[in-house]
């Protein structure tokens, strides 16, 4: 008899016996719409192994990543926003900020953590778009600048991951002197003679782009990650005409020759290694 005919009839399982699938078991792809475990999807550095889409994480699974067993030390944790400008859209700036550190469970959008990476000792910062859409603010630039500062002191690496929507508009000027600050931090680290490596992710837009995300010695990306000043729907109705296939993509930003290489996120961490065994 086949093994899935019932032979008996009305079987009925009690409800203290019945299981159900917990939350979170399962990740499904947004892209090819595969399903496979949430831990085989992180232990593949949460990229899709049938399609390759990177999924889009924070500074938490970046470190996780990248430095040695995962231990690292953060610094400049506390440095808070403050509202020079009393900004107010549809909600007040400070409300703003609240509501994201309840929700993100940081103090702003980016870290700073040193640790070792292939045994290499570096600092690594790193934005995160789920608060305010990873916008640069002032104590975002601060931190930036504080953890290239620090590289510098401890003589070694400084690997910046940007992921960032821009400027934070409710800072206005404040948040654009960032611009300008980080890259004379990046200046100095230059004439230190240590190695800046810049890793862009989906996406890196505004203000980032116009500073230290595309001044590294080395400019890494993820695939098919936006990159870009203005987006393209900006762009689009501004010149009024249809923009190339994959405009502002990696690959279009890599061919013409802002990128050094696009690294699989699987591959990051050998490949930063690498990088930093050739310069050593």
């Amino acid at each position: 008899m086949p093994w899935f005919v019932r032979e008996n009839k009305g079987i009925v399982t009690p409800t203290e016996l019945k299981r159900e699938t917990p939350d979170g078991l399962w990740y499904q792809c947004p892209e090819c719409k595969t399903v496979i475990l949430t831990k085989a999807h992180r232990d593949h550095a949460y990229t899709c192994p049938s399609c390759n889409h990177h999924e889009q994480i924070g500074s938490a699974e970046y470190f996780d990543i990248l430095f040695d067993g995962g231990i690292f030390e953060e610094h400049f944790a506390n440095l808070e926003s403050a509202d020079p400008l009393e900004f107010e859209d549809t909600k007040k700036y400070p409300d703003r900020l609240k509501a994201s550190m309840a929700k993100t469970g940081m103090k702003d959008a980016v870290k700073v953590a040193k640790g070792d990476l292939e045994e290499h000792p570096v600092v690594i910062a790193c934005m995160d778009f789920k608060f305010i859409g990873g916008s640069m603010g002032s104590v975002v630039g601060e931190k930036i600048s504080r953890g290239i500062a620090l590289a510098r002191e401890s003589g070694c690496p400084f690997i910046m991951i940007s992921k960032s929507g821009g400027a934070r508009m409710m800072e206005a000027g404040f948040s654009l002197m960032q611009m300008a600050k980080t890259s004379a931090q990046l200046s100095l680290l230059s004439e230190a003679g240590l190695p800046y490596i810049s890793v862009l992710t989906d996406p890196t837009t505004g203000g980032v782009t116009a500073s230290f995300a595309m001044l590294g010695d080395f400019n890494i990306s993820e695939p098919k990650a936006l990159i870009g000043f203005a987006g393209p729907r900006v762009v689009r109705e501004t010149i009024g005409k249809d923009l190339p296939d994959g405009f502002q993509s990696a690959e279009f930003v890599l061919e013409h020759g802002f990128l050094d290489t696009i690294v699989d996120r699987k591959d990051l961490k050998e490949t930063v290694g690498d990088l930093l065994r050739m310069i050593r």
